[in-house]
């Protein structure tokens, strides 16, 4: 099928040529026929020519167009598929504003990919983010144009009893023929992007705030009535965040009411419509009983995200979507910043950094890397990536590192001043941070137009004879090298650092002051908040550390604070020294994870070099010995209440297999699939008695009851990788403990955690406990993705034919993205025998599947394709069989959406 597929580019953005003063829609709901009455007030644009109006518009059936109250012909407009051009000559002999009419009719049943207006479940809903409105009515769909709406619903009132839509409700009135209507007015301007709408039966749980202003907000979500129960935790996550934002931006609520509104069918995980938010539903509903401590936290966070918007989105909006890391890096920027303050700050700086590099650097190494402001695109929902949200968030990141906590909320008040109401570009936030501050941020440009994770190498040597320490510091993109870019520049990249002496005692602030004053002289070394920030802001760059002891050990990128990749070849002995010793709670999980990450890396590279099915895999001494400290360590303080024991469970994981594959240029996929499980057995049968312990010393401490904070969920973290580990050695007495814990049903973080890991280790022991688990949690959809989700993902007896059986049951629905994401996405992601599979057949498998999807729901099936476009990674033989899949696919697929994808994974 051969797809019309047009390139947009940055450069060539041109201001709009209307603007909206006012939208009055109206919607009149029927699952199949849905008419849809928009009356817009426009005029000419400041400054702009006349020239033709050109409306958005894609699958709508057009009535009638209305032009100051005359019926326009079919003769004195051009319809395409996509577009509405009225001529300028309509406008020409009118007087400005304009008064247009018009009438289209939809149908929201029919719409699978669950973009524009919708049904789920019987329930009507929109998803208008990015290009979502033109299905919904002809209209100038791009983010810069911005307008106030009123909205009338109008449906039958039995089947949909409640009828909501952003702003503030007018009125609400029951009408003769058995409908009722209600009127909404948003008065504040808004791109069409955040227009939502929702109509259906629900149970809403209320509750109420008072902001800082003095304003009664009334709280509202919205879900099925049997789910109200679990929506307790996400109703206290938004009074949460919402007193948060005014503490720490002083940014409050400006409506009169906020609604969230919880669906089973969504293409994301929420949307922050202005007033009106729609969730998923897996970010909305948990209870003990049926979502884990990882579940309760991403409801948190998700709450929090969408509800920061308001002001970093909303209040101040794009520009144009090259300009989508404005609002989104920015605002999970901010909504990591409130999980850290609201449970612990170093183990969410972990998570995200675990996060950014396991699946954001595969991103910036591949096909599809591209800057966190993109140059162009195809289909805009394909750079909803976590280059632009994760990285984004990193870069928003390095202003505070900078400036400081204090100096960068002044320049968010700048912002929030010089652009409320406005469309604006990630060069106006950089020019308020700069100028609220009284810097030059130039170099930060650079961050937001480069593609490729930036190297930094580090060089440390002792000149006895001047007893001095130089660093010499080099940065380079090998994939901005690669492509031949003329116009790359280097990076402005703040290194957090410090230095500890044989004893492990932190080299003091003054010591460095004096010893290092040159390059403070020079500013590339700067005191911030109490720690040194070293500035390398050149290629090649070298600090000279005077007067300085031969025995000091660098902690350096302390708090990961730049987004790079840093390659510095420190011995083991210094890497023990500073797991042992180094106050950066993150640089102190950091040496871990590089011991064993390196132990990791000669294993493969050893199985690679001579395959053989018995390969001996055991951990490098130095790993034993640091984990039986770390799990000593941790037992010794199994009674103190003051420990923050994620941060044990983290650093006695191992590192991710997917950040394991990223070390490997072409990827040894077989040894990395040999050696990875034989490691994590390994270990388990290393340290069996240790593990044990850990996990009967923790689970003797917590309460039968469930707990949200972060001593609970630090002590069932690191128990359970203890059982995890426990698993992994074979021994029985763990085996028997994971099912007790199971059988015990204390909450679904227990019961899921010894499930997963019966599953994973014990796939036959596990039958039993995966028939019960189904029978109990059938009817609960988000719970019953988990079930899928470990089938999918750990199942390894029955092979591709298990994960074909799991498509075949009963209770998957491919119009159900978070069911199709739990068999697809963890088959693909998590299964990696069976998705690398010697002889392709799960390359072929989730081309199949990808296919499929593409004629239901593009968006998702561009998502389920992003494993296979990494074909050029892997070794020769995996190559051809994966360039085969996607060239058979390019020549298949319908979308536009997985066309973007495949044709960039294919270019030579």
């Amino acid at each position: 099928m051969t797809i019309q597929a047009e390139t947009k580019w940055l450069k060539d953005y041109q201001a709009p040529v209307f603007e909206v003063i006012n939208l009055d829609l109206t919607f009149e709901l029927s699952p199949t026929q849905t008419q849809v009455t928009n009356r817009m007030v426009c005029q000419l644009a400041p400054g702009q020519p006349l020239a033709d109006m050109l409306l958005d518009g894609e699958s709508l059936r057009l009535i009638s167009i209305k032009l100051n109250d005359q019926l326009l012909n079919e003769v004195e407009y051009q319809l395409t598929d996509t577009q509405l051009r009225l001529p300028k000559v309509l406008f020409a002999n009118s007087s400005s504003p304009y008064q247009l009419e018009i009438v289209t009719e939809i149908n929201p049943q029919a719409n699978t990919a669950l973009e524009g207006l919708y049904l789920s479940s019987g329930r009507f809903c929109t998803q208008c983010e990015a290009e979502g409105f033109r299905k919904i009515t002809y209209f100038f769909d791009r983010p810069d144009v911005l307008t106030t709406y009123q909205t009338t619903v109008i449906a039958d009132k039995a089947e949909y009893p409640t009828l909501l839509a952003n702003g503030n409700l007018v009125s609400q009135t029951d009408l003769s023929d058995g409908r009722h209507q209600a009127v909404w007015q948003d008065p504040h301007k808004k791109p069409c992007y955040l227009f939502a709408l929702v109509a259906g039966s629900f149970g809403c749980l209320t509750d109420h705030y008072t902001t800082a202003e003095g304003r009664e907000v009334l709280l509202e979500i919205y879900t099925e009535p049997r789910h109200l129960a679990k929506c307790r935790h996400a109703m206290d996550s938004l009074i949460a965040s919402m007193r948060w934002d005014e503490q720490r931006f002083g940014l409050s609520y400006d409506l009169d009411r906020y609604m969230i509104v919880a669906v089973d069918d969504f293409n994301m995980g929420a949307m922050e419509n202005k007033g009106l938010n729609v969730f998923n539903s897996k970010f909305v509903l948990a209870d003990a009983d049926s979502a884990t401590d990882v579940d309760f936290e991403g409801v948190e966070a998700v709450i929090a995200h969408e509800y920061f918007h308001n002001w970093t989105g909303n209040r101040v909006t794009c520009r144009d979507w090259f300009q989508l890391t404005l609002k989104e890096g920015l605002t999970v920027f901010r909504d990591q910043e409130f999980t850290a303050d609201m449970l612990s700050a170093p183990v969410k700086r972990i998570e995200d950094v675990r996060r950014l590099r396991s699946h954001q650097f595969a991103e910036d190494a591949g096909p599809m890397a591209h800057p966190i402001q993109p140059q162009s695109y195809i289909e805009m929902n394909n750079f909803y990536t976590l280059t632009v949200y994760e990285k984004g968030a990193e870069v928003v990141r390095l202003y505070q590192t900078l400036l400081g906590r204090d100096g960068f909320r002044k320049g968010m008040d700048l912002y929030f001043a010089r652009h409320d109401g406005q469309a604006v570009t990630v060069d106006d936030f950089r020019l308020a941070m700069a100028d609220a501050n009284q810097q030059d941020l130039t170099p930060m440009q650079a961050w937001y137009q480069q593609a490729g994770t930036p190297h930094v190498k580090v060089v440390a040597d002792y000149d006895a004879s001047q007893q001095a320490w130089l660093l010499q510091f080099s940065q380079q993109n090998s994939l901005a090298q690669a492509k031949s870019e003329v116009d790359k520049t280097p990076l402005l990249i703040p290194i957090k650092l410090a230095a500890f002496d044989a004893t492990g005692q932190a080299w003091s602030s003054s010591f460095l002051a004096s010893a290092a004053q040159d390059a403070i002289a020079a500013g590339q070394l700067r005191l911030i908040e109490g720690e040194w920030v070293y500035l390398l802001t050149a290629f090649n760059q070298t600090l000279n550390v005077k007067d300085a002891p031969a025995d000091l050990v660098w902690s350096l990128l302390r708090d990961f604070s730049a987004p790079v990749i840093l390659d510095y070849a420190m011995p083991a002995a210094a890497r023990l020294h500073l797991a042992k010793f180094d106050t950066d709670p993150f640089n102190r999980w950091e040496m871990v994870q590089q011991l064993v990450l390196a132990d990791l890396i000669a294993q493969v590279n050893q199985a690679a070099a001579t395959p053989t099915a018995d390969l001996v895999v055991k951990p490098s001494n130095e790993v034993v010995t640091l984990f039986t400290s770390l799990l000593t360590e941790a037992l010794a303080k199994t009674a103190q209440a003051d420990v923050d024991w994620a941060w044990y469970g983290y650093a006695l994981n191992l590192p991710d297999m997917s950040y394991l594959i990223e070390q490997f240029n072409p990827v040894p996929i077989a040894a990395v699939l040999q050696v990875y499980p034989a490691y994590q057995r390994a270990i388990g049968l290393a340290l069996v008695d240790l593990w044990q312990q850990t996990y009967q010393a923790q689970a003797a401490q917590l309460s039968s009851d469930y707990a949200y904070n972060a001593q609970a969920i630090g002590r069932r973290l690191l128990k359970n990788r203890a059982l995890q580990a426990w698993l992994a050695s074979g021994n029985q007495q763990a085996l028997s403990a994971a099912k007790a814990q199971y059988q015990t049903q204390a909450h679904m973080t227990d019961v899921a955690a010894s499930l997963q890991g019966v599953m994973q280790w014990h796939e036959v022991a596990a039958a039993p406990l995966m028939d019960d688990f189904y029978q109990r949690w059938q009817d609960q959809p988000l719970v019953l993705d988990k079930w899928f989700a470990w089938q999918a993902g750990f199942g390894q007896a029955a092979g591709i034919a298990g994960v074909d059986a799991l498509l075949a049951h009963a209770k998957f629905a491919w119009t159900t993205p978070n069911r199709v994401r739990s068999v697809l996405g963890s088959f693909a992601r998590i299964n990696l025998a069976l998705f690398h599979q010697a002889d392709g057949a799960g390359y072929r498998w989730l081309a199949k599947q990808v296919l499929h999807l593409d004629a239901i729901n593009p968006q998702v099936a561009a998502r389920m394709v992003v494993p296979l476009i990494q074909w050029r990674r892997y070794q020769p033989k995996q190559q051809r069989l994966m360039k085969q899949v996607l060239e058979e696919l390019k020549g298949a697929i319908q979308s536009k959406d997985v066309f973007e994808i495949v044709s960039k994974a294919l270019v030579d």
